[in-house]
């Protein structure tokens, strides 16, 4: 099959390519690279006038006409490709607004895909308009959205998430879902809020290219190093609140025990590159699941502190830990790590666990086998 993926971050869409062309498909990925992360793309729209002069220039426009130069230029740059854009047996976008420009533009962009191709995916993998509406109304125990409601930040603070719930993308998300095929989540925070949609076409696990991610063994022979990967945009939705006060008690009270490393906002490359050394990795707080970075993680042997819980055991019917479940409470994940740091054969034991887990359910070519499969039982 000719497949084109729209839009990447996480990695996600590379890892499925390198599965998809495993397989023998045709797979071309176009998008912007998810801003400093810079993940590799086919065909490149560069986002411009986001620093500097342009930047205020962009601000101004915007606040007097309502004109958005960065999208514009996204807009711009993806018609300018249209005939390599053409001709698909499936297209699938990362999200219902994949390339990160406006509701009006990302309108354009879906209409001119649907038309020229066969099929048309969407992912639910990251804040869309079901799973913020799911997370707004209160229906998981915790979520992304519960520094808001903890009165840890403002609704403003909180606008790029809250953003999905306003009439223009509520409208965008309506458009999208008029032209697709189907929708399929990636974990189970996605999975929950879509069970029953009638376009809902089932949960299927991220990708890891495991052939890329070699399993470390666990060598402890002085302190246990922690890694804590900090992206401040998304501080308080990671939950990095939480393990900077856990791994201030922990330091408090094991110094000799333990090596602390922590990074903010570099490069998906140097990102890796920082954490290998790391017996235990510090993802995120508010989820259920785990998402792309934790994944990564588990597949070189790390023991990640990361949403695990019930409902993600009982869909994998897991009897053996293969990551930590970091609840939203700072005592709770101290007390995790204070089990780690005084008992290391387990941390060598959930480092096992992590990477059968993720060579069993994760495998980047049975996972692209999955979306073949999906994709063709739904007819054009």
């Amino acid at each position: 099959m000719k497949i084109l993926l729209v839009g990447e971050y996480s990695r996600l869409h590379n890892s499925l390519k390198e599965g998809l062309t495993a397989l023998g498909h045709d797979v071309t990925i176009i998008g912007s690279g998810d801003y400093f992360k810079n993940y590799p793309v086919d065909i490149k729209l560069n986002r411009t006038y986001t620093s500097g002069l342009a930047k205020k220039w962009k601000v101004l426009l915007y606040r007097l006409f309502g004109i958005d130069l960065t999208a514009e230029a996204i807009k711009k740059q993806f018609f300018s490709h249209s005939e390599a854009l053409k001709g698909y047996d499936v297209v699938q976008l990362i999200n219902e607004s994949p390339l990160g420009a406006t509701p009006k533009i990302e309108k354009e962009v879906v209409s001119f895909l649907s038309k020229h191709n066969k099929k048309l995916f969407v992912l639910s993998c990251g804040a869309d308009y079901l799973s913020v509406k799911y997370a707004y109304e209160k229906k998981f125990r915790y979520s992304i959205l519960s520094p808001l409601f903890n009165g840890k930040v403002s609704e403003k603070d909180f606008g790029p998430i809250l953003k999905y719930l306003q009439p223009a993308y509520k409208s965008l998300h309506e458009f999208v879902f008029r032209h697709i095929s189907g929708v399929i989540a990636t974990d189970m925070d996605y999975h929950i809020p879509m069970k029953g949609h009638p376009l809902y076409l089932g949960l299927i696990a991220n990708p890891i290219n495991i052939e890329k991610l070699p399993y470390l063994p666990v060598s402890i022979t002085d302190k246990i190093i922690i890694f804590h990967g900090i992206n401040r945009g998304n501080y308080y939705k990671k939950g990095s609140d939480y393990f900077e006060e856990a791994l201030f008690m922990l330091t408090q009270k094991y110094a000799d025990k333990v090596e602390i490393i922590t990074v903010e906002s570099v490069p998906y490359a140097e990102y890796i590159e920082l954490y290998n050394r790391a017996h235990i990795v510090l993802d995120q707080v508010l989820g259920m699941d785990q998402g792309y970075n934790a994944l990564e993680a588990m597949a070189k042997g790390k023991v990640v502190f990361t949403g695990a819980e019930k409902e993600f055991v009982d869909y994998y019917n897991l009897e053996k830990p293969v990551a930590i479940n970091a609840l939203p409470d700072a005592q709770a994940i101290f007390a995790d790590l204070e089990q780690l740091v005084l008992n290391p054969s387990k941390i060598t034991e959930i480092s096992k666990n992590a990477r059968e887990f993720i060579e069993r359910e994760h495998n980047y070519v049975k996972v692209a086998e999955r979306y073949v499969q999906t994709w063709q039982t739904v007819n054009a």
